[in-house]
């Protein structure tokens, strides 16, 4: 078990003071702050197997068990919450039987499974070679115009699947949409930082009071009982063919996590937490890759998590051990899991509407931060092309493999990008330096937004 020390008295954070990783408050106040961070990583994380089809419970259980393993793959000393990522929501869907719904059938949950489980392998490995080499090539592979590309064109991706669910009930769409937009404006802080959630929540309260919602699988559900297990399709031609649809996602992952470590360290006044980046990628990657194994969504670092910690200054792994045993406790629960799959369609939309646009804002709040010129030609072809192959749901089919728009949209950011700048200094004009990758939250958002 670790081990951490008392913070003062044990209790309480004085003004300005900030509990650092190794140390806690007592166990009472320990318990309080995790239960808040379950709040916190909630509304996002049960979202993602509800648009899915992917069983809540299990998702749960392994976001908390991957917790777990990254707190102890970390050396206890890294704060994060690994919940579901959005960012393989569009190569899931792609396995579905269309128009944005949600995987109907076991064979095509094991046939996404796959893909979660290769992302996995694949992080862990990139994790592996960071911990070698240090992150100086992800920063030249991936620079602001780039990184902030690849995560726009994910949420713009996705835009016809808020449609398709919000035209289900336009009523209850535009409450839950409203809501998610009201909690965000008015509030600030922790409320704030949980829009997504209090808008899901007031949407489904409407919703009952209106007689829109289907009980009776509730009503069903034992309250306690087994996660819902799946296996990777490994044998499934099918599953294999559509594996270059989940290529993208590890771009994804890295900047998460890069983002994620640096802003702990930047939070905590630490400097020494960024030589644990290697480590956070390996540790993400092997639980995503473990979710791939039993059925749950891939896994990634939580910007929601990192407002809990900013608004109460306690950067304590205690409170994300407290989060992770409390998920992988609601895991054996299939009522929790049934009230969540009994949510209308209707307020699905309002919230992903809100949701996938503020994936795509993200990437426009990474160019921002880093001032990318966009007077340069090769800048905006970069996101031009990347965003109309993304909106416009570009395929390419070449024999058994399927590449859909995410995939060639990364690709073409990536191609365009590195092929203008070599041209640009073979003729002596300049190039950009690539400049830093910045904390992009879990796809995720950042640690003042949500979702």
């Amino acid at each position: 078990m670790p081990i951490w020390t008392s913070h003062g008295d044990g209790r309480t954070v004085e003004p300005g003071a900030v509990v650092k990783p190794h140390e806690r408050l007592g166990w009472p106040a320990t318990i309080a702050i995790g239960a808040q961070h379950v709040v916190a990583m909630f509304g996002a994380t049960f979202l993602v197997p509800l648009l899915t089809g992917f069983p809540v419970s299990t998702t749960l259980l392994f976001s908390g068990v991957g917790t777990l393993l990254f707190l102890l793959l970390t050396g206890n000393r890294l704060p994060s919450y690994l919940g579901s990522s959005f960012a393989f929501i569009a190569p899931i869907l792609a396995l579905g039987p269309g128009d944005g719904k949600a995987l109907q059938t076991g064979e095509q949950i094991s046939q996404a499974l796959l893909g979660v489980f290769v992302a996995g392998v694949l992080l862990a490995g990139i994790g592996f070679l960071v911990q070698a080499t240090g992150t100086g090539w992800i920063e030249k592979l991936m620079p602001p115009v780039v990184s902030g590309a690849i995560v726009a064109l994910i949420g713009l991706n996705l835009a016809p699947v808020a449609w398709t669910n919000f035209q289900q009930d336009a009523l209850l769409g535009a409450i839950t949409l409203a809501a998610c937009i009201l909690f965000a404006v008015f509030f600030r802080g922790f409320l704030g930082r949980i829009s997504i959630f209090l808008g899901v929540v007031v949407g489904y309260v409407v919703a009952a009071l209106l007689g829109r919602v289907d009980w009776s699988g509730v009503a069903d559900a034992a309250w306690i009982g087994l996660p819902q297990f799946h296996l990777p399709a490994f044998g499934d031609a099918h599953a294999w063919a559509m594996l270059p649809m989940f290529l993208p996602v590890i771009l994804v992952l890295i900047a998460e996590n890069v983002g994620h470590v640096r802003g702990v360290a930047t939070m905590t006044a630490d400097p020494s937490i960024n030589t644990r980046t290697g480590r956070a990628l390996i540790a993400d990657g092997l639980a995503t890759t473990i979710a791939g194994l039993g059925g749950g969504s891939g896994t990634t670092t939580y910007g929601e998590n990192i407002g809990v910690m900013a608004a109460t200054r306690v950067y304590s792994t205690a409170a994300y051990w407290v989060a992770g045993l409390v998920a992988i406790l609601l895991a054996f629960s299939p009522k929790v899991g049934a009230v969540i799959f009994a949510m209308p369609g209707g307020v699905l939309g309002g919230v992903t509407t809100a949701l996938y646009g503020l994936i795509g804002v993200i990437g426009i709040k990474i160019w921002v931060d880093n001032q990318v010129d966009f007077s340069r030609p090769v800048n905006q072809y970069t996101v031009a092309v990347a965003f109309v192959i993304a909106i416009a749901g570009f395929t390419m089919n070449l024999g058994t493999l399927s590449f859909g728009a995410i995939v060639l949209g990364t690709v073409a950011a990536l191609v365009i990008y590195h092929l203008g700048n070599a041209i640009a200094r073979a003729r002596n004009t300049g190039a950009d330096d690539g400049g830093p990758i910045v904390p992009i939250g879990p796809l995720g958002g950042d640690p003042e937004n949500v979702g």
